[in-house]
């Protein structure tokens, strides 16, 4: 019984054994690759590695480029080129000064013969009694001849025609273009003064208030200079207006002058001084200053503008100081320039914008009152609308043909 026990215990041991060296085989196994996937449509193409073989090339017929339809209209695409850089403006040259107000004198006629017309229309009355001269005396102040030039005037043409007895056109108009020359003034000297004997370069200082057009005046001014043969040298004193420094730069680079310019906000003194020290260096015949524009009411401002002459005198003696005028503010142009001239001792007067009013009777009284000649009036906003002041040909602009 216990033979038979004992065998039937190895019999048990013998199979589990056998049972366990299956099991551990068929772990050993690699396991079966999972079933193929469906293809992902939407998922880019994967990119070929390293030694893969080229997919075998199709028999189809290849396309040429003209053939693809490429998007935006099938044209081949082209590269532009990186835009060139700046050219450097182009040095102008100006036209010569001599002769520009007979070239303009039909643009100033048109504004300022209404004036000339006016006057001999009244003179050529059959009969001249007090209600007449009363109305040439009211034409005369409207124009902005002043008081004292119109009451002169009035006088003396009242007692030559007296002498005249009978009176043709051609008589009338003689006689007040004599009269008129006399108050307008022939013996002033009305020359720029830019070429002083003994040094050089010469000073010029641009004055006035905001909005006369005082920084492109200079501007033309540096034209006139450059057309006549002169160097220039342009000192952009107005700090207080950002634009204004690249203004008259841009004016400058124009015709080929350099210009000095200072920090924002900062001393207009300075930067006149050095303009002037710069000027000198460089050989140069004229530095223009342009001054900030200032309201002639203002104490403090009218203060700076005399500390802006003190610091330029300690290199040189200013040759000019030019007012610059806007024609169309008739009387109240001469309550500025009564101040300015008490401040920097203006020498010459420049009248802008004289072609756009009946006004010019402003040049006579500007003149009586301060005994200042207008030395440039400008007749328009073209670069070369600067001229030197002619009195002849102003008077007959006045008149008319």
């Amino acid at each position: 019984m216990e033979t038979i026990i004992l065998a039937v215990v190895i019999a048990v041991v013998v199979l589990g054994a056998l049972g366990g060296l299956l099991i551990t085989s068929r772990l050993k196994k690699p396991l079966p690759p999972p079933p193929p996937s469906k293809p992902d449509l939407t998922a880019p193409p994967a990119e070929p590695h390293v030694g893969d073989e080229a997919e075998t090339p199709s028999d189809e017929q290849r396309r040429t480029i003209e053939e693809v339809d490429l998007p935006g209209g099938g044209a081949p695409t082209t590269v532009e080129e990186p835009p060139a850089a700046e050219k450097a403006p182009e040095i102008e040259i100006p036209e010569p000064s001599a002769g520009r107000l007979i070239r303009l004198r039909t643009r100033l006629s048109r504004s300022q013969n209404a004036l000339g017309k006016g006057l001999l229309t009244l003179l050529s009355r059959e009969h001249l009694d007090d209600d007449t001269w009363e109305e040439i005396e009211d034409t005369l102040l409207t124009a902005d001849v002043g008081v004292r030039p119109t009451q002169e005037l009035v006088e003396r043409l009242r007692a030559r025609v007296k002498v005249l007895g009978t009176r043709t056109p051609e008589e009338l108009r003689g006689l007040l273009r004599e009269e008129l020359l006399k108050l307008v003034g022939t013996d002033m000297d009305r020359e720029v003064k830019t070429e002083p004997e003994s040094r050089k370069p010469g000073i010029v200082m641009v004055v006035g208030v905001n909005g006369t057009g005082k920084t492109t005046t200079t501007g033309k001014l540096a034209r006139v200079l450059v057309a006549d043969g002169r160097t220039v040298v342009l000192g952009a004193a107005d700090t207080f207006r950002a634009a204004a420094a690249d203004q008259l730069q841009t004016w400058g680079e124009r015709v080929g002058a350099y210009t000095v310019r200072g920090p924002e906000a900062g001393d207009p003194a300075s930067v006149a001084f050095d303009s002037v020290k710069e000027g000198k260096e460089m050989g140069v015949d004229v530095v223009l200053i342009d001054t900030a524009g200032r309201l002639h009411t203002k104490t403090g401002l009218m203060d700076e503008l005399g500390k802006v002459k003190r610091v330029v005198e300690k290199h040189a003696p200013l040759d000019e100081v030019l007012l610059v005028l806007d024609a169309t503010t008739g009387q109240n142009g001469l309550v500025q320039a009564r101040v300015f001239s008490e401040v920097v001792d203006i020498t010459g007067i420049v009248l802008t914008k004289l072609d756009g009013t009946a006004k010019g009777g402003i040049v006579i009284a500007v003149q009586n009152e301060l005994g200042v000649p207008v030395k440039l009036i400008g007749l328009g906003e073209g670069p070369d609308d600067l001229a030197p002041f002619d009195p002849e040909a102003f008077v007959d602009a006045l008149l008319g043909d």
